[in-house]
């Protein structure tokens, strides 16, 4: 008999406190993020720099780009804050004889930083070039290995649906699927067409399918589950609909979720959290957040609102909530 299952609007406020570190003096560079974008080619070099802005925006420590030798010169040229490593390489430049060997050296160079992340988010940016999603699937296997967590967007969440083993059982995996992706992994996983009337079901069913990852499904009011239980963020939120969005919201969970893994790790006996998977509450936080910093660049900017204004909003958006002092 299938159970009545509706989602449960989550205090994300009051989540966004629990997991959001103090600035503590005796704390050093590194400790409060150390976050990794696997994104960005010749075509695409806006959306890794979103997200990997986002993340510092936030509060991270430290934001690597790991992307394409044409992209790395304009990401760098976007902000000094970030660490871009040109690493990745496209079919067009790898002769065949030699695409073994360069993707060995690929890994070789993601591998050599990997113990030192916190969170890699994959997919920004990425395209949709054979060998490049070769690379990066060995590099997602290898995270796993290593048991880094993983937030996948954009055309990461094309090379997860052709390959759902990629993150099948893993549970610090996370994907932020749009409308179109998410209708993507619905057909591909439970061979069905999406669902409204019972969407948080069927969220619910997908992610337990797919053996324990977090979906954070992205619509008016976002959806998250991890196949165990479904929770609602509905607060806040921008008519204005600009790409990079996305970006934005990858990055921010991917902090928020270290941050959360950091404070179950430390059992601090005074949390009242009651859900204890930090990658549902990374999912929680970076969704408030977001939305929070969209609602505040439309109140000053309306239909002129672009990407950089609502990572602007990031900061103020955060110590509205969640004071520095």
């Amino acid at each position: 008999m299938q159970q009545d299952l509706r989602s449960v609007e989550v205090d994300a406020e009051s989540v966004i406190r629990s997991i959001t570190p103090a600035l503590d003096p005796t704390r050093h560079k590194g400790q409060a993020g150390k976050i990794a974008v696997i994104g960005g080619c010749r075509e695409y070099t806006g959306a890794p720099y979103f997200a990997a802005i986002s993340a510092l925006k936030i509060g991270a420590d430290l934001s690597h780009v790991f992307c394409t030798k044409d992209a790395a010169p304009v990401i760098k040229s976007y902000s000094p804050e970030l660490i871009v490593h040109p690493v990745l390489e496209e079919s067009y430049s790898v002769r065949e004889e030699d695409k073994k060997t360069i993707s060995r050296k690929v890994l070789a160079e993601v591998d050599k930083w990997m113990e030192r992340f916190d969170c890699l988010v994959i997919g920004p940016g990425l395209g949709r070039d054979p060998f490049l999603l070769d690379c990066v699937s060995e590099i997602m296997r290898h995270a796993r290995q290593t048991n880094v967590p993983i937030v996948i967007d954009g055309d990461g969440l094309f090379l997860v649906t052709n390959n759902i083993d990629l993150v099948s059982g893993y549970g610090l995996a996370v994907l932020t699927p749009n409308v179109n992706e998410y209708k993507r992994l619905v057909e591909k996983v439970l061979s069905s067409e999406v669902n409204d009337v019972d969407a948080t079901q069927q969220v619910l069913s997908l992610a337990k399918k797919i053996g324990g990852v977090t979906i954070l499904k992205k619509e008016k009011s976002d959806l998250i589950s991890d196949g165990d239980t479904v929770k609602s963020v509905s607060i806040y939120g921008s008519p204005r609909r600009c790409g990079g969005q996305g970006d934005i919201l990858s990055g921010s969970v991917a902090v928020f979720l270290s941050w959360a893994r950091q404070h179950i790790i430390a059992a601090d006996p005074n949390s009242n959290l009651s859900c204890k998977n930090p990658a549902v509450l990374g999912c929680v936080a970076g969704s408030a957040m977001m939305r929070k910093a969209a609602s505040l660049a439309f109140c000053h900017k309306k239909r002129s609102t672009v990407t950089g204004d609502i990572i602007e909003c990031l900061g103020e958006s955060l110590e509205d909530i969640c004071p520095a002092t």
